[in-house]
């Protein structure tokens, strides 16, 4: 067998401790942003109310402010008065890709916190509970999954509402098409064009896509709410300081009374960009965590 020189060996070495590290090779958060003067804060662009683009294409919403008292205390924590503020749209395939590379340091949008998830990435406080339903055009037939037998389902791809409707179809046999499109905007597009009878979603991004559309009246969302979930920040793995220092920005807003005026502003109140009103009550898992203070994920 040829022997390799030694400078080659350390380099195939070197290869193979950068491959193998994965995520643990990147800073700490607070250290990576510390040293950059800039944190990286990733938003989705039609996950109303949570992050979504406003009028003047500018990322808002609860979660989008939610993030905003975070990286106030980020700013305090790492000294850093100058901090830099640098904003990436992400989508529901690429949002823990990005998290993971180092892309961003912190998503704040509708990512459900799931077991299955947290074995690549953390989460924060769960700070919404929802659960999967339909989104039709009004007068559809499609009362619910049981009235699907033969029709065209759509559902955003990367998102586990996609896997929970696929795992339902095959589980009840209740034979539907399921179709993948890249947004929730794109979904909502295929139901209004007619090459879809429902949209499979969480049921607050339903109310938030219905309501804001140009006719709000053509919209339904319709059938049981199907495995009810919950909603948190994504963060980096294995980052405790950084997670700590996120759940007590949670935690001082829930305590405060703080986090449920901000519910009032952006579930029961007219919201930006077209004034529209979601008139969503707090869920009940979500007003007992508000005392919880709970991460667990679903299953």
């Amino acid at each position: 067998m040829t022997r390799l020189p030694t400078r080659a060996l350390l380099s195939y070495a070197v290869v193979a401790v950068l491959l193998t590290a994965g995520p643990a090779a990147h800073a700490q958060t607070l250290d990576k942003v510390k040293a950059s003067g800039s944190i990286a804060v990733a938003y989705r662009e039609s996950s109303i109310p949570f992050s979504y683009l406003d009028d003047k294409a500018q990322p808002t919403g609860f979660g989008w402010e939610i993030c905003g008292r975070i990286v106030d205390e980020v700013k305090k924590a790492t000294g850093r008065a100058d901090l830099k503020i640098t904003t990436q749209a992400v989508t529901s395939a690429n949002r823990i890709p990005l998290l993971v590379n180092g892309t961003i340091d912190i998503e704040c949008g509708s990512t459900t916190n799931n077991s299955d998830r947290g074995k690549q990435v953390a989460f924060a406080t769960n700070y919404f509970y929802t659960g999967t339903r339909l989104l039709v055009k009004a007068g559809s037939p499609i009362k619910s999954v049981a009235d699907l037998k033969g029709r065209k389902v759509v559902s955003t791809t990367g998102t586990t509402n996609f896997r929970i409707m696929r795992a339902l179809n095959d589980e009840r046999s209740l034979g539907f098409e399921l179709i993948g499109a890249k947004d929730h905007s794109e979904s909502q597009l295929v139901v209004a064009s007619g090459r879809a009878d429902a949209f499979a979603m969480d049921d607050i991004l339903l109310y938030g896509l219905a309501a804001s559309s140009a006719n709000p009246r053509e919209w339904s969302v319709v059938g049981e709410s199907i495995q009810v979930e919950p909603y948190a920040i994504m963060l980096r793995r294995d980052d405790p300081t950084f997670k700590a220092l996120v759940d007590g920005v949670l935690a001082r807003l829930m305590d405060s009374g703080e986090f449920e005026r901000m519910y009032t502003r952006w579930f029961q109140s007219p919201i930006p960009p077209k004034g529209v009103n979601l008139n969503a009550p707090m869920p009940q898992e979500l007003r007992d965590n508000l005392k919880a203070k709970s991460d667990k994920p679903a299953t």
